[in-house]
């Protein structure tokens, strides 16, 4: 009992050809090395407090 023929040799190295023309990516192109820094009026129990409601506005939909 079988569930079709096949040729065996189509089962051997099977190789993509279109791999030859993939470009290689650079995942560091956009890397930056720096500092940032900001200044704000609100403190971190406000700014904590403003997350918080994001998160429950996020749970109830």
């Amino acid at each position: 009992m079988g569930f079709g023929s096949y040729d065996e040799s189509e089962q051997k190295e099977q190789t993509a050809d279109d791999d030859e023309d993939v470009e290689a990516v650079n995942v560091h192109e956009n890397d930056h090395q720096g500092e940032m820094s900001f200044e704000s009026d609100v403190s971190t129990d406000e700014l904590v407090d403003q997350l918080g409601a994001m998160k429950d506005d996020e749970d109830d939909e």
